[in-house]
Order: C-alpha cells, then structure tokens, then sequence
C-alpha cells in the first residue's frame, strides 16, 4: 500500500478562489474585510509567517495592517494597540504573533482582544466554546486539519484518534473539535509511556509534537490516516515533518506531506475566520443589536 497525498496546498487555492466571491459580495455592502497582524520584536521566523499572512490577505482581496513594534516595547503599549484595534471598525481580526517577547504575559495580551476579533480563536471564550461544541472563531491550524480529514471523504465518528502533542494551539483543540464529532480520542505527550502503544492503535494518527522523524513506520497502523503537523528545520535547511514521511507512506492509506500539507491551511483558515468576523459585523451593523452575533458550530466549519 503506497498512502494517497492529502494536498494542503491545493485545498487551500480552491478555498482562497472561493473567498473572492464573499469579499466582493462585502464590497457591494461597503466593507472590505480587514486583520490586524502585531508583531513584537524581530524574530527572523515570525517575520517570515507575517509575510505570508499579509500577502494571503493581499491574495485575497482582505486588507492587512502590519503593526511592528520594537522588542522592549511595554506591555502596557502592546495591550494600548490591542485596545485601539478593538475599537476600529475596519478592523474585523486582531493576530499577535506568537512567540513575544520575555517580558510581556502571552495570556494577558490574547485575552485583551475582543472575543469579536478573535481570529486566532485564542480567547478563553473561544477555547471553552469547543468544550460545548459551539464558538465563533475555531483555532486555524485545527480547523485546516479538519477540512483535509473531510476530503478524504472518512467519517470520525467512532474512529480511534489519536494526537500526539497537548499544546493549546494544536492539540488539545483538535482532541477537542474530533470528540464534537464523535471520535474516540488519545492524547499523547511528552510523558507518555511507550508511545508506539498508543500510536499502533490510531485509525487517524495526528502528530503535532515539534520533534523531526518521531513517528516511524512500525508506530503505525496499517490504513490508517496520518497528518503530520510538525514542521521542522533540519541542519542541512531541509523542512520535514513530524513523520518519517517515507516510510509511513508505505503502511498509510492518506497522509499529508511536509511541506505542502497542514501548513497552507492554517493561513488559509486565518483568511477564512477574518471573512467570517466581517461577515458578521455587516449582520450586526445592519441588525443593530449585537445580540444577534450566533455563533457558528464546529460541525459546520
């Protein structure tokens, strides 16, 4: 059995040509959708994954505000800009780049962003939405996971799952969003005695762990669905997953490549929840009354 490719980068431009439509039906309405994207500090990576969600926004039709701050700038400031975003109408989703710097508390910065702005789906609101089931912006990189499981057409329901990392941008969601659609779910962490026992016994094996060639092919069922989220420099420059990638291929019916798999998505489900928020907006604005925001459910992406 030789695995068939679940192509990130391919769902990604239809997802992306689609947008096009919701941004000028948003047009003809007088709103063009627009993401805030704050930056703190110069790290060399985080300047690279802003410059790729400002050109997906410039792709997109979605107008981009790159927000650069200098490393020692106060947490006092960051939590002002957040707070002046929060208040701007042309401003449908506020990102912090992650990591910041020492001296400011990440909690303290993604709390300060309007659950209504949230794009990110970091706030304590939008996590504890996926515990019930319901919230208004799902995290990107879950929710692009989920979208790649339903192109090869697999039902969860009753699927063993199991995820490898417990992180709250990764993991623990994604356990989160599969349990909303009736999957049996491990995780699986640093901690985890003998790891293979667990991952053996995976229909849909999610690995989201930061560590290059964790899983190998004798961890892996036979059939089983395989997405690698992990992405990973090696020495020589290489990026490579999580997964042995060449040898897993041969035991797994579907597994996503590194690069070309979950990563376009995340950007790709970033853009989508920005449309989402303005969406919204235009729905408040024209009801008057913010009681009418419903949030969307998981199952309906």
């Amino acid at each position: 059995m030789t695995a068939q490719i679940i192509d990130g980068k391919a769902l990604s431009k239809r997802l992306r040509e689609g947008f096009r439509e919701r941004v000028d039906h948003l047009a003809d309405q007088g709103v063009q959708p627009g993401l805030a994207v704050i930056l703190v500090g110069d790290n060399p990576a985080s300047r690279v994954y802003v410059g790729n969600k400002v050109k997906a926004c410039e792709e997109c039709g979605v107008r981009s505000f790159h927000i650069a701050l200098p490393v020692d700038t106060p947490q006092a400031e960051v939590l002002a800009t957040i707070a002046r975003l929060n208040a701007d109408p042309a401003v449908h989703g506020i990102l912090i780049q992650l990591p910041l710097p020492p001296h400011i508390e990440p909690r303290a910065v993604l709390e300060a962003i309007s659950v209504h702005k949230d794009v990110d789906g970091f706030h304590l609101y939008n996590v504890g939405g996926l515990v019930v089931g319901n919230t208004i912006f799902p995290p990107c990189t879950p929710y692009g996971v989920q979208l790649l499981l339903d192109t090869t057409g697999t039902d969860v329901a009753g699927k063993n799952v199991v995820v490898v990392g417990a992180s709250n941008i990764v993991g623990k969601p994604m356990a989160l969003m599969l349990l909303q659609r009736e999957a049996t779910v491990t995780i699986c962490h640093a901690r985890t005695r003998d790891l293979a026992q667990h991952t053996i016994l995976a229909d849909i094996l999610i690995v989201a762990a930061g560590k290059p060639g964790l899983i190998v092919p004798q961890m892996v069922k036979e059939g089983a669905i395989v997405i690698d989220v992990g992405i990973n420099r090696l020495p020589d420059g290489k990026i490579v997953g999580d997964v042995d990638f060449d040898g897993v291929k041969e035991k797994a019916s579907w597994i996503t490549p590194v690069p070309g798999g979950v990563g376009p998505m995340t950007v790709t489900m970033l853009i989508e929840n920005t449309l989402r928020s303005a969406e919204r907006a235009l729905r408040m604005r024209q009801a008057d009354d913010f009681q009418e925001w419903e949030a969307p459910t998981l199952k309906n992406g």
